[in-house]
């Protein structure tokens, strides 16, 4: 080996040479020959992962990182980018084994405690790592920024805006925890609904992109118009339930869909909701700029986004201003903030006029019959007998996931339990799958009073079918506030169990009052506190009642609008052309030097 020593320097070099002049797939061949020459050469099989990296081949980062270990072990960096490769090729266990050795030989490097975080099952066990990368590396805003998105998944939401503020205090210019931020608040009736907007039109400012030029579009108020819905959560996720029937429903002969879909991994309701969109784009990796481009130069008349602030959100693309009509719905409970969001459909029910108005930078479009329309799943089990029956005692529950159980929350369900002398609880959702979670909300209630004998705490089924057949064995559900159920208070619905919900002064916390005035059951809605307890206690000794309610829900929900796709479909059709008409008359008259119309 010795004699190769000279000219495998001078390939080194030249390869460097190379690697500094950005010819990559050069120097790789070059770092290759000397791998093959001398396969103990740690430099060229470091430098062939940095050029393998950013050629995006993870298969051969894998194959450099191995044996970089095979001559040094104790390689902590091997370690760590071999989990980076196998995680980008998705192989999940291989890469947390990965990287919890790396983290065995460089406990305080905080980007692998964030990897392991990623990784990790449970809230929990996310939020360990995240705060020992933050604990290591304090100015790292993006480990309390993960920190605190695992603080609101285990319901300490307080605890989880601490640390939203903090990452923003390290780099305001995070947008998406600052979107994380956002959500969070709609959590707690400590944070107001204005104090909530003056955070949410703070994010407007401080964020976004320059708009493009104005807009080249046809101001034919009767013409087929192009509608493009903008979303994360076309796949698998509670918006699916809801946009599936406007999709389905739309006439094609007066509009022309396309989605774009920020979805990393399509699985089968993707390609269901695919199936019925006429053009449809994935838009994982491509730039806020680059997706603004794309929707102008599709000639979109109306744009819808389906996220607000919730995760993976596309809120940037809108700043631009692609398309003419810019609408917020579905998918978040609050305002966007964004200027250039002209309008948020909703309902009186969940936004009566006034407050609800002042409290939006968007204009409110109420729909006359609802702004939810949902789609029951076909695998629903049917309707069981209520559970009391056989269980000789009541008993409530809720689905929704654990930030929504507010301590007020926490204190009006042990009320109702003490009111109900025999009645269990029942609540499941994703962060209850873990031991320590389990623990804190066996506190909680404890502290009213409530033993941990009358609470049964679960997390999530792994299917659809095991998490519908479930609700056999509720009587009652509960709503949260202030921010009310939405997918799970249609599933239990159409489980034949009645939901208790508590009106509020936002959309958030009215969202069950829109849903039960639907079904014409609005002795179900709450004022106060009081009537919650009530209503649900008097619901709990009337097993006759409940019975009849269980067995007639899905009927009657199967044929009130909360279900009906072609009548809801036109309700949104008609606000589509209503808000089209109104930008052709603004633009007509921009261009003869008149007065804009009034929008309607």
């Amino acid at each position: 080996m010795a004699g190769n020593s000279v000219p495998l320097q001078n390939t080194k070099q030249r390869a460097i040479a190379l690697l500094q002049g950005n010819r990559l797939a050069d120097a790789c061949g070059l770092f290759e020959q000397i791998c093959r020459i001398d396969g103990n050469d740690v430099e060229s099989w470091i430098f062939l992962v940095k050029i393998n990296a950013q050629l995006g081949r993870p298969d051969q980062v894998e194959r450099c990182c191995r044996e970089i270990i095979r001559i040094q072990p104790r390689s902590h960096d091997a370690h760590y980018h071999l989990g980076c490769a196998l995680l980008f090729q998705g192989r999940r266990a291989e890469a947390t084994s990965a990287f919890r050795r790396a983290a065995e030989l460089k406990p305080d490097h905080a980007p692998t405690q964030m990897q392991l975080g990623h990784l990790s099952p449970t809230p929990e066990q996310a939020l360990r790592h995240y705060q020992q990368a933050a604990g290591t590396a304090p100015s790292f805003a993006e480990a309390h920024a993960a920190a605190g998105a695992a603080l609101v998944s285990c319901g300490q939401v307080e605890e989880g805006v601490s640390r939203f503020r903090q990452a923003l205090r390290l780099n305001p210019t995070l947008h998406r925890t600052h979107s994380d931020l956002l959500f969070a608040l709609n959590y707690r009736s400590a944070y107001d609904a204005s104090a909530i907007f003056s955070e949410h039109a703070r994010w407007g400012e401080l964020h976004g992109l320059p708009s493009l030029p104005s807009h080249a579009n046809t101001p034919d108020p009767g013409r087929r118009l192009r509608i493009g819905y903008v979303s994360p959560d076309l796949r698998e996720h509670s918006v699916a339930y809801f946009f599936e029937p406007l999709l389905g429903a739309h006439s094609t002969s007066e509009f022309e869909t396309f989605c774009y879909a920020e979805v990393a991994q399509p699985d089968a309701t993707t390609r269901r909701i695919q199936s019925l969109s006429q053009h449809w784009m994935f838009t994982c990796g491509l730039s806020d700029a680059a997706l603004a481009e794309r929707i102008r130069a599709d000639r979109i008349d109306i744009l819808v986004d389906l996220a607000g602030h919730s995760a993976n959100n596309r809120l940037l693309t809108f700043f631009a201003k692609p398309a003419p009509v810019q609408i917020t719905w579905l998918g978040y409970p609050n305002t966007t903030g964004l200027k250039a969001m002209g309008y948020r459909f909703t309902d009186a029910w969940s936004d009566p006029p006034g407050d609800c108005d002042r409290c939006h930078t968007e204009q409110l479009i109420r729909l006359p019959n609802g702004f939810l329309c949902y789609l029951p799943p076909s695998i629903a089990p049917e309707v069981s007998p209520p559970p009391a029956q056989i269980n000789g005692h009541i008993t409530f529950g809720s689905y929704n996931n654990l930030p929504k159980t507010s301590p007020e929350v926490v204190a009006l369900w042990a009320r109702l339990l003490h009111a109900v002398p025999g009645a269990r609880l029942t609540l499941k959702n994703y962060s209850l799958g873990d031991p320590v979670t389990r623990e804190r909300t066996l506190r909680l209630y404890g502290a009213h009073g409530i033993s941990a004998e009358r609470l049964v705490l679960r997390g999530r089924h792994d299917s659809v079918a095991e998490h519908l057949g479930s609700y056999s064995e509720i009587d009652i559900a509960l709503d949260t506030f202030p921010y009310n159920g939405t997918t799970t208070t249609c599933e239990a619905l159409w489980m034949g169990v009645p939901v208790v919900a508590l009106a509020g002064d936002r959309h958030a916390a009215r969202v069950g009052v829109s849903l039960l005035n639907n079904l014409g059951l609005p002795g179900l809605i709450a004022d106060s506190a009081d009537a919650y307890v009530r209503i649900a206690a008097r619901l709990a000794s009337e097993l006759a009642e409940l019975a009849q309610l269980r067995t007639s829900l899905r009927s009657r929900m199967s044929g009130s609008p909360l279900c009906d796709a072609r009548s809801f479909a036109r309700d949104m059709e008609s606000g589509y052309r209503a808000l089209w008409k109104n930008w052709c008359e603004a633009r007509q008259a921009s261009q003869n030097g008149d007065a804009a119309p009034a929008v309607c």
